[in-house]
């Protein structure tokens, strides 16, 4: 990968293992960031070596989410969260993908690891969907991956309280992923891949694709509610208030 964002390593026979490392962002969605994860995603669909995927951050950060300047550049109307379908990159990977999420996870980029297969998280990292700590309602497919993945109560309480977890503290909610002191995620994922790579890749893409069938069909209408909902909500003159003052706090 040319960018230099995006590092790709061959971690065994048929897996890749994929980091994100935009140190200068801290892995937010950069343009770089988010055109190398492109990039490298479509070149997967053509590549038939490989059988399982690992997708993982740098350090303490897995992914941060959107920019500041993309949150403004929405407020003002000047594109959509879904003009780039990052989000769903993982869900549509033919092959199964297990999301090391070492670091925190915030907004757009916990969302992103939650589309993932298999997901690992770390006991000290923080977690969150923090929306609405700036006014405007969830995107990115977050208001149908969260309960898919976490279940009603607890996706409700984070998409609408916008409050911070811990990997630990998700652990004694019961969520139903590993949950690992940071530095045994990353080879726990590696691990969890290998295993998945004994299989056929055939075998593997076929059950994936029976697995997961409802959910990449009904996204698309998922994802237009939640543009209808941002139409009301993200032009408010206090989400630009809170962007600017919020941000990164």
């Amino acid at each position: 990968m040319s960018n230099g964002v995006i590092q790709l390593q061959e971690v065994s026979a048929h897996v890749l293992q994929i980091t994100m490392q935009d140190k200068v962002a801290k892995n937010t969605f950069s343009e770089e960031l988010i055109s190398g994860l492109i990039k490298c995603f479509n070149e997967l669909s053509s590549d038939t070596h490989f059988r399982a995927v690992v997708l993982t951050g740098y350090d303490t950060y897995f992914c941060s989410g959107g920019t500041q300047e993309s949150l403004k550049a929405l407020h003002e109307g000047k594109g959509k969260f879904s003009d780039t379908n990052l989000y769903s990159l993982s869900l549509n990977c033919e092959i199964p993908v297990v999301a090391a999420m070492q670091g925190h996870g915030i907004g757009g980029g916990f969302v992103f690891g939650m589309f993932a297969d298999m997901v690992v998280l770390s006991r000290e990292s923080v977690y969150t969907t923090n929306f609405m700590k700036y006014g405007f309602t969830p995107g990115m497919g977050a208001t149908y991956i969260l309960p898919k993945k976490l279940g009603f109560a607890l996706a409700e309480e984070m998409l609408m309280g916008a409050r911070t977890y811990r990997g630990a503290d998700l652990e004694k909610r019961g969520v139903p992923f590993a949950v690992l002191p940071r530095a045994d995620v990353i080879q726990y994922a590696q691990q969890l891949a290998i295993e998945l790579a004994e299989k056929p890749r055939t075998s593997l893409v076929t059950l994936k694709s029976h697995l997961v069938r409802d959910m990449r069909e009904q996204l698309a209408d998922v994802v237009e509610k939640e543009l209808a909902m941002h139409e009301v909500t993200f032009r408010q003159p206090e989400v630009a208030e809170r962007i600017e003052r919020l941000f990164g706090k």
